[in-house]
């Protein structure tokens, strides 16, 4: 198979989009087209563009907490041209990294200013990760540089591609359990919500807004309340599976990158009214899967 476009400008770790065409089967099977899709837990939003541009959902529904976050989607949808003559103008080396910190970290930034800080960083650091380390490290001697994934003409053709989508696209910056609470059950009856909370062992290493075990639990319950589809992933813990135990479990193996072959231990659980296809692993559906669900 060939390689997957990827729809956002963002880089995440987890590998979100490789589950993308599971959830189009989920969409074809549970005859959801052209209906809603949210994730309230968007962070480069891979899925819901891929639904969006494969025509599988006329709306998506994107929220995040994380302000960066959402000051960057703000930006892609209502700044557009501003935000691109920044990543054509802008210099990517260490010197304008720390400049691009400071005003992540300055409460007199603008949204516009915010949203670019972030996307800078996420594409200059090391997995995407805001808070993490420069790509080749300081010394810049390996074999990667700090712009090694900053492709300015691409990036620009991303986001100008999502803007132009602006209309069906609705952005949030709300708590997971607001956006539950006040966004999903204004949703078309023929909807999913997909959450893919911060990993339960490893997020406090990897998320700006990681969970405590109550919030974790607060959230199943929000979860386990909604009266619309869902679906949730998550690394593979104990603690998960027990707050997730009377619904569906499908563990599987995820790749991460590359350039890093392990695996993760993930789950999913599907709420009740959910067809699941019989299928093993949600991130090795193919292309070619997907065509002969119309064969």
């Amino acid at each position: 198979m060939s390689a997957r476009p990827y729809p956002s400008p963002l880089r995440y770790p987890g590998g979100k989009l490789k589950v993308a065409n599971y959830v189009k089967y989920l969409f074809e099977v549970n005859d959801l087209l052209d209906g809603d899709y949210a994730e309230p837990y968007a962070g480069g939003a891979s899925v819901a563009l891929s639904l969006l541009f494969g025509e599988y959902a006329s709306r998506i529904f994107i929220n995040d907490l994380d302000l960066a976050v959402y000051a960057f989607w703000h930006s892609v949808l209502e700044e557009t041209e501003g935000l691109a003559k920044r990543i054509t103008d802008t210099k990517v080396d260490l010197i304008e990294r720390e400049n691009q910190q400071r005003i992540l970290k300055s409460e007199d930034s603008s949204l516009l200013e915010r949203g670019f800080a972030a996307f800078y960083l996420n594409r200059t650091n090391r997995s995407g990760i805001i808070l993490g380390g420069v790509i080749g490290g300081k010394d810049q001697t390996g074999d990667w540089k700090v712009d090694a994934r900053f492709n300015k003409k691409e990036l620009i053709r991303r986001i100008k591609k999502i803007a132009r989508h602006r209309n069906c696209i609705h952005l949030s910056n709300l708590d997971a359990a607001v956006f539950l609470d006040e966004v999903v059950p204004k949703m078309s009856d023929r909807s999913l919500t997909y959450l893919d909370p911060p990993y339960y062992v490893k997020g406090q290493g990897l998320y700006k807004n990681a969970y405590t075990p109550e919030e974790h639990a607060a959230v199943a319950d929000k979860v386990i309340a909604l009266k619309k589809k869902w679906l949730v992933s998550y690394d593979d813990a104990p603690e998960i599976i027990e707050l997730y135990k009377d619904f569906r479990p499908l563990e599987y193996g995820l790749t991460y990158s590359a350039q890093d072959r392990r695996k993760g231990g993930e789950v999913m659980f599907f709420s009740k009214d959910l067809v699941v296809p019989k299928i093993l692993n949600p991130s090795e559906v193919s292309d070619q899967a997907i065509l002969k669900l119309y064969a």
